[in-house]
């Protein structure tokens, strides 16, 4: 494919492609302030095919970003929240030696050339790349390792390329599409939409920090047509709209990553005419590969929508064999080539082409997919299986309970039974198991419950099981 920012720049050269604070830039602008960037980051790189990169949602790393594409060289993204050890050993394994970073990221780091953008300065003549190869690794993404040490999937800009077709044929495209992008960019939900701005010619907009209130005036005041959102962001938004307050009217999807939300949080997205679109997906994946319809958000809550055209998908066991209830396999364009310095990783989940995705769930009679968690996360109790975070969507609607893990513990009788940490205010087992018991099968309610001490969490928010199975014997349980 031809570089995508040399065509959209010949295309739609006047087009606003990207917004951050007051400052918009077309995508013209954009190419010629990406070839002098490209230009100083040629200079400190040199050979380097890969490239790590430490920034948050600003313009300059978004020019840094396609500056690093005009240059073909692969960038590999970093969580700027992760320890210095976590960040070294991506480091060392990705290979590289250069690191640029945001002038606000101030650790040290074990690397030859650790780089501020203030400090590109020196340029060297360069030509950007003609052609985008589709099977070129553009981006390394390292996933959170809530299990095990951190991978590195290689995405390709063919995984990107399909990603954006699958949604742009999911939410529908317009010539004033914009979308606001307030998820990490080093993360996959906040650069495939930087990637859907070039593919589609759509503006993107900028917001380095999540605040509620700010987020809603943008949409209110601009004519912003997309957002992408985590549950916890959607609870927080519509928890601070006013009564009667509506967004622009322009606005037409909010698309809902990291796991579905609850009943009384889409109803009131929807007093406020906020289309919620649910959606499944990981980084192996390149964004999102299942979304649900937002008309179809109350009726089938809980669900995760359907597989997006260019996606397949079953359900089956770990042979592969198709069955009611299992394991999530899928095929699709957008899936990676593999995990970076293990080659046989992903053959691993591979059979005949389909991708065990390693998470468990069911499609109901409609087909329309629910997932019901990590199959390692499942609790077998007496012949029962109980999946954490149906247990946990349940309890979020909890008077005062603010946070809440569900892990599994060994029983004599059951074998394993689902025990409960939480954070709160005046929380009572016997109001807790009570509110369990008018919503959910007795068996899935927590036998006790822990009052946590902290709370552990990757560095992109979630939620480790383990480290709360540890400390057990030292927190005080609830009576």
């Amino acid at each position: 494919m031809e570089n995508w920012l040399t065509k959209r720049a010949r295309l739609t050269p006047n087009r606003i492609a990207v917004q951050y604070k007051n400052k918009q830039l077309t995508f013209q602008e954009v190419a010629d302030q990406a070839h002098n960037m490209a230009k100083k980051i040629a200079k400190v790189t040199q050979d380097n095919s890969r490239v790590a990169l430490i920034m948050n949602n600003t313009l300059t790393g978004y020019l840094v970003i396609m500056a690093l594409q005009q240059l073909g060289k692969t960038i590999v993204f970093i969580n700027w929240r992760l320890s210095v050890a976590e960040i070294n050993y991506q480091l060392a394994d990705a290979g590289v030696t250069t690191v640029l970073t945001d002038d606000d990221y101030m650790s040290e780091l074990s690397i030859d050339k650790q780089i501020k953008f203030s400090d590109l300065s020196t340029q060297q003549k360069i030509t950007p790349i003609e052609t985008f190869p589709e099977d070129f690794v553009t981006s390394i993404m390292y996933t959170s390792g809530t299990t095990s040490k951190a991978k590195g999937v290689m995405q390709t800009y063919q995984n990107h390329f399909y990603s954006a077709m699958g949604s742009a044929l999911n939410l529908g495209l317009t010539s004033d599409d914009s979308w606001l992008a307030v998820v990490p960019i080093f993360h996959i939900s906040g650069f495939s939409i930087i990637m859907r701005g070039l593919i589609y010619g759509m503006r993107v907009v900028l917001q380095s920090k999540f605040d509620a209130h700010q987020i809603n005036e943008l949409l209110i005041e601009q004519s912003i047509t997309a957002i992408s959102v985590v549950p916890v962001m959607l609870k927080q938004l519509v928890a601070d709209l006013p009564k009667g307050a509506h967004y622009n009217n322009h606005f037409r999807s909010m698309l809902l990553g990291g796991g579905p939300t609850d009943l009384v949080t889409l109803k009131q997205a929807q007093l406020h005419q906020i289309p919620v679109i649910q959606s499944y997906g990981m980084t192996e994946t390149a964004s999102q590969i299942v979304a649900l319809d937002a008309k179809d958000a109350v009726q089938k809550v809980g669900s995760v929508g359907k597989p997006l055209f260019p996606v397949r998908l079953k359900i089956a066991d770990h042979a592969g064999k198709v069955s009611q209830q299992g394991n999530i396999w899928i095929q699709s364009p957008t899936l990676t080539t593999g995990y970076l310095n293990q080659p046989d990783k992903l053959a691993e989940h591979m059979i005949d082409g389909w991708f065990n995705t390693e998470d468990y769930g069911y499609l109901d009679a409609e087909g329309y997919l629910f997932v019901q968690g990590r199959e390692g996360d499942m609790i077998n109790s007496g012949g029962e299986n109980i999946f954490p975070n149906e247990v946990e969507d349940i309890y979020a609607e909890y008077p005062g309970l603010n946070k809440i893990v569900v892990v599994g513990v060994s029983d004599q009788k059951w074998g394993s039974v689902p025990i409960a940490i939480v954070l709160g205010e005046e929380l009572k087992k016997d109001a807790l198991i009570q509110f369990g018991r008018e919503r959910i099968a007795h068996y899935k309610i927590p036998k006790r419950f822990y009052l946590a001490q902290s709370w552990h969490t990757t560095a992109s928010g979630k939620t480790q099981r383990k480290p709360f199975l540890a400390e057990l014997e030292r927190l005080k349980e609830l009576i």
